[in-house]
């Protein structure tokens, strides 16, 4: 019998796998645009359907539960607003995974996973505040110096 065969294993224990998954779903709302396995890839699209469909949703319980799951209140905050009116005609397949080749070090076979209709200045939007922000912070001080 094939009784809780439906996932991936990816040589990892339950919560090990769960807390992977948590991560790169936040990181492809947050960044739109991610490069992984293509094993981590076509896994990572069941959990990033799963809570758009919630986002579109809309409801409190809704999201509750994206909250208890992403444990990221910025990418529940983009997940029900802006995701969730991007996609709220689409029926879902709200990403995509694209062949990138094979990993240098040992071969593996990567992917590009990204979302359909993304914005292509959010990859890398926070770090590129942050650094304008020091940057910023550090030109004041040296005035006040």
């Amino acid at each position: 019998m094939r009784h809780g065969m439906k996932h991936r294993k990816l040589n990892m224990d339950t919560l090990a796998r769960r807390a992977l998954f948590c991560n790169l779903t936040n990181a492809l709302i947050t960044h739109e645009q991610i490069t992984i396995t293509v094993p981590r890839a076509k896994e990572l699209r069941t959990f990033i359907d799963k809570m758009i469909t919630l986002g579109k949703k809309g409801t409190l319980s809704n999201r509750r539960q994206a909250l208890s799951f992403l444990r990221d209140e910025d990418s529940v905050k983009k997940l029900f607003s802006t995701l969730a009116e991007r996609y709220k005609d689409r029926n879902g397949g709200y990403c995509r995974v694209l062949r990138a080749g094979f990993r240098y070090g040992d071969a593996a076979d990567m992917a590009v996973i990204e979302l359909v209709d993304r914005d292509v200045n959010a990859k890398g939007s926070a770090d590129k505040a942050r650094v304008a922000a020091e940057k910023a912070a550090q030109v004041e001080a040296e005035k006040q110096a």
